[in-house]
């Protein structure tokens, strides 16, 4: 090889393995630090592609998760309302009962008659206040006859396709538990022949409102399994992303060494190459 003095090949090409170097040296630094594979676009073009659609699918699996949390709340505050009449049904019932035994007094048929519609009352009054986050739950808004376009649907997939939506109205359907509603809003205990005409009635008034907490109890248990089957995908889509794109320390660690060590051995070369040209004061 010519000796010149003012090229210095050697000099050059080993400057250019140090800059190579130290970059895969500083890229080696970086994912440690990060603790992931792929920082940025250029470290694997498909691989950030896949990593960043599994991430938006566990971003939105995640708030799946919050809805179906938020529709169980909206579920057992109904169940509580429905629960709580139920017992006030069946307490009117008893007193129904007791009314059409033609052995009690005038008196004691007008106390119970006071009774049994200041329970009604409260059955109105339950029927009336029962909300979640101000969405009426007792007053029939969640039954299937409204419209399809008011239906309260919890988004809990991907997409808005019917799969991943459930329809609380379509399952639960909850009818007005109002008195109206039940058919008990015109009874009365004044007489023998009305008390048992209320015994009826509140039997068939106690077997709706039970066929409809069947109904939410149905609800409850789906949601159950909804949260978690999400909370599922949502672990093994993560785990899928991890692979993709988490660095493996120990693998990144042993590269990490290798390129100090060829970073320490260019940068010496460079050293080297550049005392080439002073062999030419040998030849003066």
């Amino acid at each position: 090889m010519a000796i010149r003095v003012f090229t210095n090949l050697s000099s050059q090409n080993a400057q250019r393995l140090l800059g190579i170097n130290i970059g895969r040296l500083s890229d080696s630094i970086q994912k440690i630090s990060h603790g992931t594979r792929i920082n940025n676009s250029s470290d694997d073009v498909a691989g950030l592609a896949l990593s960043e659609s599994l991430r938006s699918d566990i971003r939105t699996l995640r708030q799946g998760i919050r809805n179906a949390g938020d529709g169980m709340a909206l579920i057992n505050t109904a169940d509580g309302a429905l629960g709580e009449i139920a017992r006030i049904l069946i307490r009117m019932r008893e007193l129904a009962s007791q009314a059409a035994n033609a052995t009690i007094g005038v008196s004691e048929r007008r106390t119970l008659e006071l009774e049994f519609v200041a329970q009604r009352n409260e059955v109105d009054r339950i029927a009336s206040i029962a909300e979640f986050n101000g969405f009426s739950l007792l007053d029939g808004s969640l039954s299937t006859s409204i419209d399809q376009s008011n239906h309260l649907a919890l988004q809990i997939g991907l997409d808005s396709s019917s799969a991943n939506r459930i329809d609380l109205n379509t399952e639960a359907n909850i009818p007005a538990m109002g008195s109206t509603g039940l058919g008990i809003d015109q009874l009365s205990l004044d007489s023998p022949q009305n008390a048992q005409t209320a015994l009826d009635q509140m039997t068939s008034a106690i077997d709706s409102l039970s066929q409809t907490r069947g109904n939410v109890g149905a609800v409850e248990n789906r949601l159950q399994r909804t949260l978690a089957n999400l909370q599922v995908s949502v672990e093994n889509l993560t785990a899928a992303d991890s692979t993709i794109r988490d660095a493996d320390i120990a693998e990144e660690i042993a590269i990490l060494t290798r390129n100090q060590i060829l970073t320490q051995t260019a940068t010496a070369m460079v050293g080297q190459t550049n005392l080439i040209p002073q062999s030419i004061t040998q030849l003066l």
